[in-house]
């Protein structure tokens, strides 16, 4: 029997020993209700960045504007920043981190 697919794979990075714990971190989360909108708010604020996956909003042009404007809304405040990749991701950092619109290229 077939295992479904996981939707992220743990990768091992080896015996990585760190100096001092992380401040900054970054989540991966899903939106789909107004309860994970405040989480992200809630992480942003904290200081850390929030990669979210958009599918579970729908096609509602409505839904997707109210959450999209209340991100926008918590990376005024804080100074950071907001991207929507696609069409199901939103990537929002907090104050310090800037996303760069272009492509990495060799």
């Amino acid at each position: 029997m077939d295992e479904p697919p996981r939707e992220y794979e743990e990768l091992d990075i080896g015996e990585i020993e760190f100096q001092e714990p992380s401040r900054f971190k970054v989540y991966i989360s899903e939106i789909g209700s107004q309860a994970e909108v405040m989480a992200i708010k809630d992480a942003v604020h904290d200081g850390n960045m929030v990669i979210a996956d958009i599918t579970r909003l729908g096609t509602s042009d409505a839904m997707m504007k109210r959450v999209t404007g209340e991100l926008q809304e918590v990376v005024r405040e804080v100074g950071g920043d907001i991207i929507q990749k696609g069409d199901d991701q939103i990537i929002v950092t907090p104050r310090g981190v800037a996303i760069n619109r272009d492509k990495l290229r060799r």
